[in-house]
């Protein structure tokens, strides 16, 4: 009698939990986990691409000490980083070191163009797809990440999820602010062609030739 009673009072509570929206909060709260794991799985991606760029770079323009350090160090700062992605100034922090390493990395690339030999090897040519590859999988895992978060905070905004979440302690989550999103959201370019000719410089008028007073 107790164990049907029993019974009875836990399908009564997993209704009235799924009803609340108990459930749809477990399944968008591990999507957005999940997202946020790609993001930092393609962004370290990146990381561990940087110390072979940067050497391939060093071979052919060692020079430029200044650049390459700018870089070796906005890689060091992203990785002391601990980020929870449910912190808002944690994430913050994430963002604004991934910003300055993006930074980093475009004024590294567009010193690159100043080299032919480096341009002509063929591993820094893959090195420039692979890093080419992984800022377009970065913008995708980053788009897919703020959807998930906006839907799952939508969610658990809306009446009667709102007071499941209030109770089970489920609260909105930061997300990638605007400014910083802004900033961060444009790749590094990594076309290493020809620079485009210098305009000509305009022609210089001619001097007009001197006409003899009238006699």
């Amino acid at each position: 009698m107790r164990t049907s009673i029993r019974l009875t009072l836990l399908v009564l509570l997993a209704s009235l939990l799924s009803g609340c929206g108990y459930n749809a909060i477990q399944q968008k709260d591990e999507q957005v986990k999940a997202g946020w794991s790609e993001v930092v799985n393609q962004y370290k991606r990146r990381a561990d691409l940087i110390p072979n760029l940067v050497q391939t770079v060093e071979g052919y323009a060692n020079q430029e000490r200044q650049v390459l350090t700018d870089v070796t160090n906005a890689r060091a700062r992203v990785g002391q980083v601990n980020v929870n992605a449910d912190d808002a100034e944690s994430l913050k922090q994430f963002q604004q070191a991934q910003g300055e390493l993006s930074g980093a990395l475009s004024r590294l690339l567009v010193v690159t163009e100043n080299y032919p030999n480096l341009k002509s090897d063929q591993g820094f040519r893959d090195l420039q797809a692979q890093l080419e590859g992984t800022e377009n999988r970065i913008t995708v895992a980053r788009g897919r990440y703020i959807q998930q978060v906006q839907d799952y905070n939508t969610y658990i905004r809306s009446f009667p999820q709102l007071i499941t979440a209030k109770i089970f302690g489920y609260a909105a989550k930061p997300n990638f602010t605007v400014e910083n999103e802004a900033q961060i959201a444009q790749p590094p370019a990594v076309k290493f062609g020809s620079q485009p000719a210098a305009p000509a410089p305009a022609p210089q008028p001619q001097p007009q030739p001197q006409q003899a007073p009238a006699q």
